[in-house]
């Protein structure tokens, strides 16, 4: 890439003329084949949450969040009521389709409507949500609403950088990795060195194809098997979409 100078030679950013600041993400439900995500109401879904939770006996899905294991629903919709119901973090319950109940959290939080940033974070997933499709598309939900709803510019994620399940899922999905801030921050009396992952809106259109093509009911076998895994199409995406013109 030829690097842009200003009028004292000195190298700057390239030039984002049509650029204006972003509406910030609606507080609405998003509807999938396999899920749907509606904004987090305690009452509605604070106990098929606390149920699909509870399914992880050991509280391994609590282990790199800044709070829980929840041994009570009542404390479990305590947290929510007070966490979960502003603007910013903006929490969504996961559903599965074919159940109508909520299997997992995420949330749209760290919203720059100047800078067209977003990032998706508290994501629990409960045993009936992993290494799902429910999952998966859930997550493509999410980015669809930041870059075609909303169009932003990029959507982070971040994480411990010693959670190995959190990093290898920021890979599947297409999320590059920038780099580990030290030292971070503390949390539940623990250092944290935080991991930081992106997608921008130029590797968004070929990887939104990649996630159309793994979520199409033919790439599945009749038992469930994928025919083609989706960390293979969203490296060749992203191959795609920082290949030079030519």
């Amino acid at each position: 890439m030829t690097a842009i100078l200003n009028t004292l030679g000195q190298p700057i950013g390239e030039t984002v003329p049509t650029w204006t600041d972003r509406r910030k993400p609606p507080r609405s439900p998003m509807k999938g084949r396999y899920t749907s995500t509606e904004p987090l109401d305690p009452r509605k879904h604070g106990r098929d949450l606390f149920d699909a939770m509870a399914l992880d006996t050991e509280g391994r899905i609590w282990t790199y969040l800044p709070y829980g294991p929840f041994t009570a629903q009542q404390a479990y919709a305590g947290w929510m009521q007070m966490t979960c119901l502003g603007e910013d973090p903006q929490f969504h319950a996961i559903l599965d389709n074919s159940t109508g109940k909520a299997v997992g959290v995420a949330s749209l939080m760290r919203v720059d409507p100047k800078g067209g940033a977003i990032e998706i974070g508290h994501i629990c997933l409960s045993p009936l949500a992993q290494r799902s499709r429910v999952a998966t598309e859930a997550m493509f939900l999410f980015m669809r609403r930041v870059f075609d709803e909303v169009a932003y510019r990029r959507l982070e994620w971040k994480c411990d950088a010693l959670n190995a399940p959190s990093r290898v899922a920021a890979e599947r999905l297409g999320f590059g990795f920038e780099g580990v801030f030290r030292q971070a921050t503390v949390y539940k009396g623990r250092n944290r060195d935080t991991a930081w992952y992106s997608i921008i809106d130029k590797e968004w259109l070929a990887l939104k194809a990649a996630y159309e093509t793994w979520l199409d009911p033919e790439n599945f076998e009749a038992a469930g098997k994928q025919k083609r895994a989706l960390s293979a199409l969203t490296a060749a995406a992203l191959k795609a979409a920082h290949a030079p013109l030519t």
